[in-house]
């Protein structure tokens, strides 16, 4: 699945921007320590807009294309903001046979964003996963750190209900 970029403006803090420059002034001149300050850099934005990734390169003296090539490769990096609560669906084989692509589907529909995207408000954020280890309930869901299984499409507005009160 291709990561989409954020729609939601970046909204980074002096703060946040502070504590990145120190991360890249650490690892500065050591190329092989790039992952290291784009892991740091997420931690501290909690994804990695392009704005971001623009710093990274400019600080450790890299192409923006390889910053943006790293964290577009490897699934640990998102381009979008989580939200607040964060669905996952997993599409691993037993969930997707039992109808997985459907949750994923309801969840786009009720939540008018598409997977790998976050709400405006930044409540919600859908994501599609390989197997989370829960076959025998599957199809799965997780909203932040809670299951949901053996769900059904008609199941999506409940659960979303308990999260929008």
């Amino acid at each position: 699945m291709l990561k989409k970029i954020s729609k939601i403006p970046f909204k980074g803090t002096p703060e946040q921007e502070a504590q990145l420059q120190a991360v890249i002034a650490e690892c500065k001149g050591d190329n092989s320590l790039l992952m290291h300050v784009m892991q740091q850099a997420q931690g501290i934005y909690g994804y990695l807009p392009l704005e971001v990734q623009k710093m990274i390169a400019d600080g450790m003296d890299v192409p923006v294309e390889k910053v943006y090539g790293i964290s577009t490769f490897y699934a640990q990096f998102a381009l979008s903001p989580k939200g607040e609560y964060n669905i996952s669906v997993c599409l691993g084989t037993a969930c997707y046979v039992k109808g997985a692509q459907d949750l994923v589907d309801k969840l786009c529909e009720e939540l008018k964003i598409d997977a790998g995207e976050c709400t405006e408000d930044g409540k919600f954020s859908i994501e599609a996963c390989r197997c989370i280890g829960a076959c025998g309930l599957a199809p799965v869901l997780t909203v932040n750190d809670e299951v949901y299984g053996k769900l059904v499409a008609d199941d999506i507005p409940g659960i979303l209900a308990k999260y929008q009160a």
